[in-house]
This record gives C-alpha cells, structure tokens and sequence, in this order.
C-alpha cells in the first residue's frame, strides 16, 4: 500500500473520520494525556488532526475522555467536534459513544484512527481509502517479526477471519501467529456496521469493548471484511511499519521525534535552506524556512515560526511562534518566543525576546537583553544587559547597558515611551509610566520618575559625597 500515489483530494461530505483520543496512556508515565504528548514542539494529535483534515475538513470527531478540556482546548482553532467518554470502557465503546452524532451528520462511509498516530500522513490514509472503501469493514495491517502486544490478525486461505488481541489469542484455538498485525485504522461503511455495535461485548480479558470485535460479527453477518496489508517489518528498525503503530512509551515518543527532526531537516536542505548540522536542528511541521536563509544547529524552531530569506540563524537559539526577517542574524544562545523582528535586525547572543516584542529595521538587542511586549522602532539599540518590558522606543534611540523599564507597580503595568533619538545612560531606571521626549539625554545612573521634554538633559541621582580615609574595619573583619 506504501507505494500507490494517491492524490490528496476532499473526500466528499458524506465521508467522516473518528479519532481515538480519551485514554491515559499510562505507559507514558505522564500526568499529561498521551495524544498531548508534543514531538517538535506540537502535540501528538495535532498531527493526526493536520493528516485527516485535507481529506475529511470538518466531518473529524474527536472522542475525549481523561483530562478532556486539556484535549479540546488543544483543538482550539480547528473545526473538528467532540464525544465525551465519560468512563473509558475500551475502542468499541468509544466508537459507540460517538456513533449517534456521526449517524445524525448524515456520514456514510466512516475512517476510525487512534490519536496516538503521528506519524501516519495524509498520504497514508488516502491510500487505505483507495484500498478499502468498497469493503463494508477495513482494517489496515502490518507484518511484524515479534507481534508483541498487538492484537492478531487471523486468516484461512487468505480470507481475514477474525482479529484476536494479544491477552486473548491462544495458538492452539487460533493457529500459530502470523506476524501480522492490527495496526489500529479502520474504514466501515456506517450502515451496514451500524447494526453490529449493539453486539460489542466486554467478555475478554481486559473486560473492555474492542472495535477489533467488529471483524468476527461482520463476517457472521455476511459483510465484506478486508484486511489491508500496509508493508512488511523484518525488524524492530522498519521505520515505514512502525511509524503506522502509534505511539505507546517514551522511547517510541522519541524516536518518532528523531524521525521527524530529520526529515524536516532533509526537507529544508532540499529547497535550499543552509542547514548546518541538520541531524541536530529541529523545525516543527508549522514552521517555514525560506529558501535562502541559513540555520546552524543545534536549533529549535517551532510553532508558526517564520524565518525569511536571507536571515540567519546561529546554534544554540530557540525560536518559537516568532517571524525573522531578511538579513537578520540572531546569534548564538537567544531565546524568541511570540516575537517580530524585522529586517536587518540583530538579536543577541544571549537575547531573549518574549511575547509582543517587536523589533523594526536595522534595530539591536543585545548580549543578555530582555524584551517583552515593548517596541524597538528604526535604527534602534539597546545592546546589553538591559530589561524593556511595555515599552515603545522610537527610532534611533540608544539604550545604555543596566537599562530598566520599571513597568509594574505591584497592581497594574505601565508604559515607557522613549521617542525617536533619544539617548538613555547606562544604569537607569525608567519609573513607568513615563515618557522620554525626542532627543533627550538620560544621564547615566538615573531613576527617572517624571516626563522628560524633548532635547532636554535629566539628572536623577544623589550628589555623591567623598570623605577623606577610608574609615577603621572591626577587627573581626580586618581578615
């Protein structure tokens, strides 16, 4: 199935996709929700959200259960519904819990997909559909060397008899194991499987309700039932197999990362993006890299994150929701997170810029700058150890090192305006809100708590006094 070129194309709105997302995942050992586990930055079911929409845009339910409002609101955004599970009984109960909703829709033909697939494409799932939609009940199957804890798939002569989880398949009453294996995707035509839910049972060993069930009812029940094969596993390292599995510890978690990393790594490299050390650059699937721009690793670019042509990025940088424009370099060991930065710009080493920082052309932040929610206009520098939060600096200004804007005052924040060619001294202390006019002069170590007029000098600070001796130590001291 790996091989057919199946073009990716809406499916119609009689299609519908169901995705498994309400269990805890407890082999991950995290109080978060295994499909909220992220890899590169972005949970594990927003991949399979960005795999099913091309196909099936707003007919995707979602089934939430364990930590529910955690798995809607990281939906937020898209336009996929919800089934509450309120008590996890199993993937056949889950499907039950969604199916009256999905039936109501007016959906025909029905794609199931566990939210723990991050790595199954769009790709993917339009070829299992080119595959089985004639069917009345699909599955999509891997052949595994070990089969481990998946459930089995049985056949006599080819034909699909029935899938047996783990727990349940006994050798002497199945036959000896194949390999071959459930991969967890299903594709039912919902009239006629409609019927067969009622017959789902708990009566195993997990005392759960199996969709995997829904095989051995169908055949009874004179419907067509196909076992896809996807490809062939001849060892643990068959990375086209195991991808189609899901996710289920953190090894797998990051191995699949790795993967990940690499490919869109490769991808950039491939339309002419400079990727220097690619094995250790990470770009989230949100993430655009211009042809043209350059990335030194180890990096980490994620979210909606922009980097234009033409910008450079240097090692150690995290760069997160942020947009960098042409000719920019943002050196070694800077943080950006919700940030713009425009052309020309220099950013760091050692800056970090936090949610609403804006810089405009050709403007600096330096070695151990912090920017939040402030505005550096044209020309603009503020080139080390300086704190601008709620702040609007104008063109041209220059910003001496030990820079404070004081911007909360225990209740409420407050703006610093500093207008255009203004100069602020080093070691000053800018008491919001409170503004500096055009051209002024900050002397340095000044704690500024009133306006400034333009082209005007302010001189905030004690007379310093000097005494003559330097005084007598305690003895206790002297040493």
């Amino acid at each position: 199935m790996k091989d057919l070129q199946t073009p990716i194309r809406p499916l119609g709105e009689h299609w519908g996709a169901v995705v498994l997302a309400a269990g805890k995942g407890t082999r991950m050992y995290s109080q978060r929700p295994k499909v909220l586990m992220e890899l590169l930055g972005e949970p594990v079911l927003g991949y399979v959200l960005d795999s099913l929409e091309p196909l099936f845009g707003e007919n995707i339910t979602v089934v939430i259960g364990h930590e529910a409002d955690l798995v809607r609101g990281a939906c937020a955004g898209r336009s996929c519904r919800f089934a509450h599970q309120e008590q996890q009984l199993g993937t056949g109960h889950a499907l039950q819990v969604a199916w009256e909703s999905l039936a109501a829709s007016g959906i025909r033909k029905l794609l199931v997909i566990n939210g723990d697939t991050p790595l199954v494409t769009a790709q993917d799932v339009a070829a299992f559909v080119e595959y089985g939609e004639e069917a009345d009940l699909a599955f999509l199957t891997v052949s595994l060397r070990d089969p481990g804890a998946f459930g089995r798939v049985v056949r006599s002569n080819g034909k699909v008899n029935a899938i047996i989880e783990a727990k349940d398949f006994d050798p002497e009453m199945h036959g000896p194991t194949t390999g071959e294996i459930n991969a967890g995707l299903y594709l039912m035509d919902m009239t006629r499987v409609g019927p067969l839910l009622d017959k789902l049972t708990d009566d195993n060993a997990s005392g759960e309700y199996y969709i995997t069930d829904l095989v051995a009812h169908g055949l009874d029940a004179g419907l067509r039932v196909e076992g896809v094969l996807a490809a062939v596993a001849g060892t643990a390292e068959d990375y086209d197999v195991l991808r189609m599995l899901g996710i289920n510890s953190p090894v797998e978690l990051v191995r699949a990362e790795a993967r990940l990393a690499e490919s869109r790594a490769q991808e950039a490299l491939n339309t002419g993006v400079l990727v220097r050390w690619p094995e250790s650059v990470r770009i989230g699937p949100h993430a655009v890299v211009e042809p043209g721009a350059e990335i030194t690793g180890p990096c980490e670019i994620y979210g909606r994150s922009v980097i234009r042509s033409g910008a450079r990025v240097e090692s150690h940088c995290v760069i997160v929701d942020s947009t960098v424009d042409a000719g920019t370099s943002v050196h070694s060991f800077s943080h950006l997170q919700s940030a713009s930065v425009g052309p020309g710009c220099s950013v760091g080493p050692y800056a970090r810029l936090r949610p609403g920082a804006v810089l405009e052309e050709h403007s600096k932040v330096g070695n151990f700058v912090e920017v939040k929610k402030a505005t550096l206009g044209p020309g603009a520098k503020a080139s080390h150890l300086t704190y601008l939060g709620d702040a609007a600096i104008g063109a041209k200004v220059n910003i001496g090192a030990g820079t404070i804007t004081c911007n909360y005052d225990g209740k409420n924040k407050h703006l610093t305006t500093i207008e255009e060619g203004s100069f602020i001294g080093s070691n000053t202390a800018l008491v919001a809100p409170v503004t500096v006019g055009a051209h002024a002069l900050v002397a340095a170590g000044s704690v500024i708590t009133r306006d400034v007029p333009e082209n005007a000098l302010a001189v905030a600070r004690c007379r310093q006094t000097v005494l003559p001796g330097r005084g007598t130590m305690p003895d206790d001291e002297t040493s």
